[in-house]
């Protein structure tokens, strides 16, 4: 079943990493939302892609921002909201995931009276630098 392989040369990404959500320090974003990062740049050694969880407190929203390189998931775990996309709004709910295009102007409101939670998803990894906000 095993492959043979060649031992891991230093500095280079081992085949299996694992975080769990709980011990994922979490940080507060500059819109209210609370942000734990799993896999990226910061926590494992995430090369192409990112995986963060985010809770929009009730009544809450995102910043509207966009990012000119990375694509981004929206997989929304618990409660629901209102995601819009340049400029197309959709109501969303636990179960649902939404595809953002690189430079696409996006934000997720929080109209309901419960957090909504989502793992957000971004390759390459999400950066500061590739986040764009738009005021809005």
């Amino acid at each position: 079943m095993g492959r043979d392989r060649p031992p891991v040369a230093p500095g280079t990404v081992q085949a299996m990493h694992v975080a769990n959500l709980d011990d994922a320090e979490s940080f507060r974003s500059t819109d209210g939302s609370m942000i734990r990062e799993l896999a990226g740049i910061v926590s494992l050694p995430s090369r192409q892609q990112s995986l963060a969880e985010a809770t929009v407190p009730a009544g809450g929203a995102t910043d509207e921002h966009y990012h000119p390189v990375a694509e981004e998931l929206y997989f929304v775990l618990e409660g629901s909201g209102r995601l819009t996309i340049d400029g197309e709004g959709r109501d969303v709910r636990a179960g649902d995931c939404a595809l953002i295009a690189p430079g696409a102007v996006h934000k997720l409101v929080n109209a309901g009276d419960e957090p909504l939670r989502l793992l957000c998803c971004c390759a390459p990894p999400w950066t500061a630098d590739d986040t764009v906000l738009t005021g809005g």
